[in-house]
């Protein structure tokens, strides 16, 4: 492990409550990957702040650096060998998953295009809303609002492909990635809901059982573009 990832681990480590621990694993272990993490139980603010503090220690990490630390915090963490020679992974740590969004999150402005591919990685896996959510909301949002003319249409389309997927938590961060533009007054309501109609008028079938994340994504921008943006309107294709 790199010396930046070292320092977050034990930062967390240090913070660490078994019993938040318990209280995390029981709230999270329904759903699909909560099961397969492990839990420090650091606060969201301890996480926030190791980050923070990892920052100030380790000052202008560039780009490749930033990727490789949330990969390295990302996991699974190397664990040993077995007799066979063969690498044994551990389960991922929830908090550490935390620290690399939060570490994406404070770097946004250096992420390009190229690192949709990464995202795209880390949503797949993630599995639960404590981590698409603030991928999508802090991260994916802002590094395609911050993008020039021509790389901008290029992560359109990745979008778009997100909203055709048959991963529910793709489809869910590519709903919720709008959401900071809308709620300042910018963003392409006109894009959201063409996204937003292209999963509410999925037939039945394969989608049912994750539809709720889904939809659960969409209620939440109507949600609060109706307190924030009242004169924003969505028209269902089913209406």
């Amino acid at each position: 492990m790199s010396e930046p990832g070292e320092f977050i681990d034990r930062s967390l480590q240090r913070e660490a409550s078994w019993r938040r621990a318990e209280q995390l694993q029981a709230r999270l272990e329904t759903e699909p990957a909560g099961s397969g993490l492990r839990f420090y139980g650091t606060s969201v603010g301890a996480v926030r702040g190791t980050v923070r503090d990892a920052g100030r220690r380790y000052p202008g990490l560039s780009r490749d650096e930033v990727a490789a630390l949330s990969s390295e915090l990302w996991g699974p963490e190397l664990e040993g060998s077995d007799l066979d020679g063969s690498e044994l992974r551990a389960a991922p740590v929830f908090e550490r998953r935390l620290a690399a969004v939060v570490l994406l999150q404070n770097n946004v402005k250096l992420l390009t295009n190229a690192d949709l591919t990464r995202l795209e990685g880390f949503i797949r896996q993630a599995r639960v809303p404590d981590l698409v959510d603030p991928l999508a909301v802090d991260v994916v949002g802002p590094l395609v609002d911050g993008l020039n003319v021509l790389a901008r249409v290029r992560a359109d389309s990745v979008l778009d492909r997100w909203v055709r997927e048959p991963d529910v938590w793709l489809r869910r961060a590519a709903l919720l990635s709008p959401l900071l533009a809308l709620r300042a007054g910018a963003g392409d309501w006109d894009r959201f809901v063409r996204h937003a109609n292209a999963v509410l008028g999925e037939p039945g079938g394969k989608f049912d059982a994750d539809g709720l994340a889904v939809r659960d994504a969409v209620s939440r921008v109507l949600a609060e573009m109706a307190k924030r943006r009242p004169e924003l309107q969505f028209t269902s294709v089913g209406a």
